[in-house]
């Protein structure tokens, strides 16, 4: 018995000696995928996150954290975060071999550029009295410094309407990153108002990488505050709609 016992316990080991140096595969629906991307948080020490980051006051252009897009992957000119573009790289991939074709039409916007979509609205809505005006925008555009476009983990994919997302080609994208996009870190954020989510409508086509989100996310709430939201048309409203509780962190918790 003593000589079985011992027998076994040298297969295993062995076993597991010759699994230590190989490359991790994980198989999803029986197709091989070679990488399923899902890095370590950065820590909240990482000089990387400052206030000025997570309010998108920086260059992303040229911060060694974010590269550009390839033309194969996106519409135009767009950076993201390394990380994030890594596992949105394997995604991509690996939607191909279901003939889904993902191609990212925005990413990283910081605060010059969330500034002009934000005040360009604000003078649209110029008719409305401002906390109305403000509540417009709030539907589908952040006010500048409480964008999640800010950090690069954020991309929007294929088309901006719903209504694309509901039929043919649209729905069978959509359904297919319902079930896949967790596997690569993926996170639709902005679902149906429903289960106490607040904050901006449904946004089918707005998706997160939720392992360097998180982090962010916590940064932003535990070191921001309404005295930073400032220097844009109407970010007076920031508080009075108490933004950072109902809009930054007002994501699906599913």
């Amino acid at each position: 018995m003593k000589k079985i016992v011992m027998f076994a316990l040298i297969v295993i080991l062995g076993v597991l000696m010759s699994c230590k140096d190989q490359k991790q595969s994980i198989l999803v629906e029986n197709v091989p995928v070679e990488t399923i991307i899902m890095e370590v948080p950065a820590k909240k020490t990482d000089s990387m996150i400052t206030k000025d980051f997570v309010l998108g006051k920086f260059d992303y252009k040229a911060h060694e954290a974010f590269e550009k897009v390839s033309a194969s992957h996106s519409s135009k000119t767009i950076y993201l975060n390394k990380s994030c573009y890594k596992a949105f790289k394997a995604m991509h991939k690996q939607a191909k071999t279901y003939g889904i074709n993902l191609i990212i039409i925005s990413g990283t916007r910081n605060f010059y550029e969330q500034k002009s979509i934000w005040e360009r609205k604000w003078k649209k809505y110029s008719s409305l009295e401002p906390k109305i005006r403000a509540l417009k925008i709030l539907e589908y555009s952040s006010m500048p410094t409480s964008s999640r476009h800010h950090w690069g983990t954020d991309m929007d994919l294929n088309n901006l309407t719903n209504s694309y997302f509901e039929k043919g080609e649209g729905l069978k994208i959509y359904n297919w990153l319902l079930k896949h996009a967790k596997s690569y870190g993926f996170k639709q954020v902005y679902t149906e108002k429903i289960n106490g989510r607040t904050g901006y409508n449904l946004e089918k086509w707005h998706w997160s990488y939720m392992p360097l989100a998180e982090t962010y996310l916590e940064f932003y709430n535990e070191n921001i505050s309404y005295t930073d939201i400032i220097d844009f048309k109407g970010f007076e409203q920031a508080q009075e709609l108490d933004v950072i509780k109902y809009y930054v962190n007002g994501i699906s918790k599913n």
